[in-house]
């Protein structure tokens, strides 16, 4: 364990408010995985972490991180990863690849392999999760809006909850806004301008992650977000509903790494085809988890807006290849005009 690691976890537990497992410079077996702060990470910690200790004897450390804090901490080591396996979502996927960030990959490594469908792997990592985003309301305060334009209006606006493009929905929600108002892929600024117009009736702007508690507080009845999100919140008895905008929800599929230079590479296959295994799969589509899961074995929830993976060809995808150039003028844009 070298002292990078452990001030990247010590850094990662500030940020994720958790604590620590004790004894990691004497595990035997270990695996220092990123999740995302939130559901991923207690759904990790609750369920994937017992499993893989017991299946495998590795001890699986969690340090919870946002796809692009990932991607500059793990820059930032000049080559001596922090962690072992990286979960992203495409567009910081995408910066990992370019940058060389992760071990080539070799799916057939996976036993799990063949319960995968066509596609699910690469030479950069493998699909763990599906997502899908849309709109969120409280059907209890306002009525279901039918498309992104309706959230800039009333009785909706005045209800609204939003935040920027540190993340993958917010990014991709902003977008399909945009294109409502002569906006592109790759042109954000028609949707800016209309929030901006609008700004003073928001009810609530926010950090990705502070949004489902400004949601479940009732500082906002209306936000966009991802299905997971509002599955999560169903969970914990918040009157939420999940709309498909009317112009095509958005859906990407978020991935896992492997680390170049990790000296834990066997380890790290063990976890990941753990995390894509049938009882891990279906274990984390339960509530209060509700993940979209990938393994053929598994059904796929009747509360979750699809029937099968086959569906989400049917959702609007986005090319992050053109996205990512833009994406930090973005954020400091959004950061900057949409301050309240």
């Amino acid at each position: 364990m070298t002292v990078n690691r452990r001030t990247l976890l010590a850094g990662a537990a500030a940020l994720g408010g958790t604590s620590l497992l004790p004894g990691l410079a004497h595990a035997k077996g270990q695996v220092i995985a990123t999740t995302y702060p939130g559901t991923w990470e207690e759904a990790y910690r609750s369920v994937i972490a017992p499993m893989l200790k017991k299946k495998d004897d590795i001890d699986l450390e969690l340090a919870p991180l946002f796809a692009m804090d990932q991607i500059g901490k793990a820059k930032a080591a000049r080559g001596a990863p922090p962690f072992d396996v990286f979960v992203l979502d495409p567009g910081p996927r995408i910066v990992g690849i370019e940058a060389g960030l992760f071990d080539k990959f070799d799916g057939k490594k996976l036993a799990n392999y063949a319960k995968l469908p066509d596609g699910f792997t690469d030479d950069a990592g493998v699909c763990v999760s599906a997502q899908v985003v849309g709109i969120a309301y409280n059907p209890k305060k306002v009525p279901p809006p039918k498309g992104w334009g309706d959230l800039l209006k009333d009785p909706w606006v005045s209800r609204l909850g939003i935040t920027g493009f540190q993340t993958t929905f917010g990014t991709s929600s902003l977008i399909e806004i945009s294109k409502l108002f002569g906006g592109s892929l790759t042109n954000v600024d028609p949707a800016l301008a209309e929030l901006k117009k609008v700004l003073p009736k928001i009810a609530a702007v926010g950090l990705p992650a502070a949004m489902p508690g400004l949601f479940q507080q009732g500082q906002c009845d209306v936000m966009y977000t991802n299905t997971q999100t509002v599955a999560t919140l169903k969970g914990k008895g918040v009157d939420v509903e999940f709309v498909k905008p009317e112009s095509g929800a958005v859906a990407f599929y978020t991935t896992m790494h492997i680390a170049k230079g990790t000296d834990q590479t066997a380890n790290a296959y063990r976890y990941l085809d753990l995390v894509v295994s049938k009882d891990a799969q279906e274990a984390l589509t339960k509530p209060p988890y509700n993940f979209v899961p990938v393994n053929k074995d598994v059904p796929i929830p009747a509360e979750l807006p699809m029937k099968s993976l086959d569906d989400m060809t049917k959702y609007v995808v986005h090319d992050w290849a053109k996205i990512n150039p833009l994406r930090a003028a973005w954020i400091e844009k959004f950061n900057k005009e949409m301050a309240k």
